[in-house]
């Protein structure tokens, strides 16, 4: 079975949450900006709903915590 777009964009965002932490939302601010600058507007869309589903899933994991 292949993976979806969204799921693979959820294994992204869960890789940068566990190799990360609470510096994912940095290095996808990273990531966007350097694709940013190399002209690479799909990777910048990418990288744009991982960032979207990382917020997502810390706001998520906060209101867990409280």
């Amino acid at each position: 079975m292949t993976p979806t777009r969204d799921q693979e964009l959820w294994a992204l965002t869960l890789w940068v949450e566990k190799h990360h932490g609470d510096d994912g939302a940095a290095y996808i601010d990273e990531r966007i900006e350097h694709f940013t600058t190399a002209g690479e507007t799909g990777a910048v869309d990418m990288w744009e709903a991982v960032a979207q589903r990382y917020a997502n899933l810390t706001s998520a994991t906060a209101m867990r915590t409280h």
